[in-house]
């Protein structure tokens, strides 16, 4: 009798430690979509457009971002926000355009990329390219980038 307990007490034991999946829906965070993602992209390129690309940049960069720039070493968190500040921008108008976006399963991490034009105020000049913005959702539910590049020379 005592091993016919044993046995069934053993065998309860492992079956309770078996590793169960979780059901489908909690087994990651809500998906947030490629368009909320796209669509911040579009919000800050018209901040650059309507207030200057300081003030844009200085809204969207989170704390901890980078800016990688040409013949420059990344520049991190608070001396990317000091580097931000510093920027003259009083020539130029900077509008880009997203052309794709992809977003991590668990919804607070994504890309975007797409094309920008720099239009000089006083010139006729405008000059393009392609860029890469990589953003974190924020403890309010806001997108900011934490890494941004460009690429400049882009021809028609």
């Amino acid at each position: 009798m005592k091993k016919i307990i044993l046995s069934l007490f053993i065998v309860s034991f492992f079956l309770s430690c078996k590793n169960r999946k979780p059901p489908a829906e909690e087994q990651y965070a809500p998906v947030t979509s490629r368009t909320e993602i796209i669509e911040t992209d579009k919000a800050f390129s018209k901040l650059s457009e309507e207030k200057g690309v300081r003030a844009a940049f200085m809204e969207y960069i989170d704390s901890a971002g980078v800016l990688l720039r040409p013949r420059s070493l990344p520049i991190e968190g608070a001396d990317a926000i000091d580097y931000i500040s510093q920027d003259n921008d009083t020539t130029i108008i900077m509008t880009w355009e997203p052309t794709g976006a992809a977003i991590a399963k668990s919804g607070d991490l994504g890309y975007t990329y797409g094309t920008y034009l720099i239009r000089y105020k006083n010139k006729d000049s405008v000059q393009k390219g392609t860029y890469l913005s990589i953003w974190k959702k924020q403890a309010d539910g806001k997108w900011k980038f934490v890494l941004d590049t460009g690429n400049e020379g882009l021809s028609e």
